[in-house]
């Protein structure tokens, strides 16, 4: 099956998310929700901007 391309993390690259509003990293979580296939549903909202954002997260040791 179509399998998403890991990119080897490079010690100089940028982890995280980032807010593509103001470029702030932080952020708080409003919700959280089981979504399909066992994955997370995040709601997150930027504590400079407001903006807000949803991240689906793969619980770690599970392999789909």
């Amino acid at each position: 099956m179509n399998q998403p391309m890991k990119r080897p993390v490079t010690e100089d690259a940028p982890r995280g998310l980032v807010c593509r509003t103001c470029g702030c990293r932080h952020f708080r979580v409003l919700y959280t929700r089981r979504a399909w296939g066992g994955r997370l549903l995040r709601r997150r909202v930027c504590r400079h901007c407001g903006r807000r954002i949803t991240t689906y997260e793969q619980p770690a040791g599970s392999l789909v």
